[in-house]
């Protein structure tokens, strides 16, 4: 069950918004899927589990996956065979041994067509035997007599999708018999057949039709070919397939000896892929382009290109919602490392005649890569010790708060109130762990810091039962389990508001903690009726006056870093009230949800 939990896990990280390649449609039928799966987990369900993998398999074998769909159908096949279901191990069967052999896996594939054909119904089985003999069998006329069968019970079915994989069989074996006629009007006839319902097979069969023509120098009509897919619906309705295909058609004008051509389509599908947000689609028309211009010689222009993808590259990473690749960007950095190295010695064999001029661009050059060296890593040190002094704030507490909470549990203790000493010291000890434990984060649960802050003042209420009483009221319309903010934030203004201001009332004092929610930010009002600002510092000792207060100093510092490293704009305003004795705190800040 673990296992199977995990599973669901890395199902929703793989195929999340961020960092997965496959289409939005692929991504939802899987995660569709996957909850089917995880509730015929719970369920005990194994037929439900197996309907499950092997939909998933289906999917990424319509998307072109067949490494992914291979791995699904095994794990359907195999719960299949534990329910002794002969309709489901047959059609599970065939469509692995499909998925190896678009690997080339040919041994499995022809022990999954064998399977098949042995718990199947007499047409199944008829057409499954002819694929094991498809495979087994060495001599192309055999192989022909094998496919010709399964044409004809596909036509037969009226099963399109298997009769032009059938028609593409055929005209591999056309191939292998050198007979070009045939081979080139059973790939048309394939393609004309997949087009109008599996557009991925068709794309395949696209490319095998193209590869026959180039094999055969015939590049035009592999040129027209190419060109007759780009008109295709489901290809101008996908900008990530059209990128792809005129990509293609760039790889047969290179073939034909034709740079020129496949440079301006390189440059088309290069456009076109930072337009619709293709990472890696771009980065492989800017290698195709690096290539050709290699062959030529044109440094310039590589570095030109190679600049012109890095700074695009960011803004070309945020549209593109499936990817977040590092790697991309490293590697366009190490080529542009090496470009300008190359320029380098082609420019120190034109420093002999121009020494001056070519040497002061190069000190130029160097100078200004070092300036931007040296700024990021400065930003980057600077980054990581704000975040280092971030965390060691929040883990600092008042030890003036810690000592007297021990004071007040040996004073219970000496007075023989245990109970009070217990409770005490249970609600200390939680309050201590939910500050260590929420030490690591810079925002935390509004729920989480709202048990903290009333803990908090539980103790202060236990310590200084007489001298306050106090509440806290929190807007209706905040959604305490999604909203984050920054933990103990507020804690030190409540210590200040309890020790130098209601603790030196002669009468009981109130205290008030309100969370309210005004526009699209949060406010935090602290009230109480102490004896305020003014008259606590006038009643302090020259002992008090001496010793510096770390509480609100860490606060304002927390205040001033979170400002700096998440753009929060939190405000803080403290203040004697007007109209009335004691002091108001005031806090906003942008709201932080999960």
């Amino acid at each position: 069950m673990k296992l199977l939990r995990s599973f669901f896990f890395f199902l929703s990280v793989i195929f999340g918004n961020t960092a997965y390649s496959q289409s939005s449609n692929v991504v939802q039928e899987v995660r569709v899927q996957s909850k089917k799966l995880e509730k015929a987990v719970d369920t005990k369900d194994e037929s439900a589990q197996a309907d499950s993998y092997y939909n998933i398999g289906e999917t990424f074998f319509k998307d072109g996956n067949f490494r992914k769909s291979e791995e699904y159908y095994t794990k359907a096949k195999t719960i299949y065979e534990k329910l002794n279901d002969r309709s489901n191990i047959e059609k599970t069967s065939r469509k692995l041994a499909q998925s190896q052999e678009k690997q080339n896996k040919i041994s499995p594939a022809i022990s999954n067509y064998g399977r098949a054909a042995e718990v199947s119904a007499p047409k199944s089985r008829a057409l499954n035997s002819n694929d094991v003999a498809r495979l087994s069998v060495s001599s192309p006329e055999a192989k022909e007599e094998a496919i010709q069968s399964n044409i004809k019970l596909n036509e037969k079915e009226n099963d399109n999708g298997a009769l032009a994989t059938s028609y593409s069989q055929m005209a591999e074996v056309n191939i292998q018999q050198n007979d070009i006629p045939k081979a080139e009007a059973n790939l048309t006839s394939a393609y004309k057949i997949s087009k109008k319902e599996a557009p991925q097979q068709a794309l395949e069969i696209n490319q095998k039709l193209t590869d026959f023509y180039v094999d055969n120098r015939k590049f035009d009509k592999a040129i027209e070919a190419k060109k007759n897919i780009l008109k295709e619906s489901f290809v101008k309705e996908s900008s990530k397939k059209q990128v792809e295909q005129i990509q293609e058609l760039a790889d047969i004008y290179i073939k034909k000896n034709d740079p020129e051509e496949a440079i301006g389509l390189l440059k088309k599908s290069y456009g076109i892929a930072l337009e619709k947000g293709h990472t890696l689609e771009a980065q492989k028309s800017v290698k195709k382009l690096d290539s050709l211009y290699s062959v030529s010689e044109n440094t310039d222009a590589s570095v030109k290109l190679y600049r012109d993808f890095l700074g695009k590259l960011p803004e070309l990473v945020a549209k593109d919602k499936s990817l977040v690749d590092e790697k991309v960007l490293e590697d366009t950095e190490q080529r542009i490392s090496q470009l300008e190295k190359e320029k380098e010695l082609k420019d120190e064999l034109i420093r002999k005649k121009n020494v001056f001029n070519y040497g002061l661009i190069a000190a130029l050059i160097i100078l200004t890569a070092l300036i931007i060296f040296i700024f990021r890593t400065l930003k980057k040190v600077q980054v990581k010790n704000k975040k280092i002094a971030l965390q060691s704030l929040r883990r600092e507490m008042n030890p003036h708060f810690i000592f007297n909470s021990l004071n007040s549990v040996n004073h219970f203790i000496a007075t023989n109130n245990e109970l009070e000493a217990n409770q005490y010291l249970t609600r200390f000890s939680k309050l201590m762990r939910g500050v260590m434990e929420n030490s690591t984060e810079d925002f935390i649960p509004f729920q989480q810091e709202l048990d903290l802050l009333q803990n908090y003042l539980a103790l202060e209420k236990t310590r200084f039962a007489d001298k306050f009483d106090y509440e806290i009221d929190v807007d209706e319309s905040l959604n305490i389990q999604s909203l984050k903010v920054p933990g103990m934030l507020v804690q030190p203004f409540l210590e200040n508001a309890i020790w130098h201001g209601l603790r030196y009332r002669t009468t009981k004092g109130f205290l008030t903690l309100r969370f309210e929610k005004e526009n699209k930010q949060l406010k935090i009002t602290i009230e109480d009726n102490g004896i305020g600002i003014e008259e606590s510092k006038k009643q302090k000792t020259e002992h008090q006056k001496a010793r510096k207060g770390r509480g609100m100093k860490n606060t304002l510092e927390r205040i001033a870093l979170l400002n700096d490293l998440y753009h929060q704009e939190i405000q803080c305003n403290i203040t004697d009230k007007k109209n009335a004795q004691g002091v108001a705190v005031e806090i906003t800040y942008k709201l932080v949800n999960k």
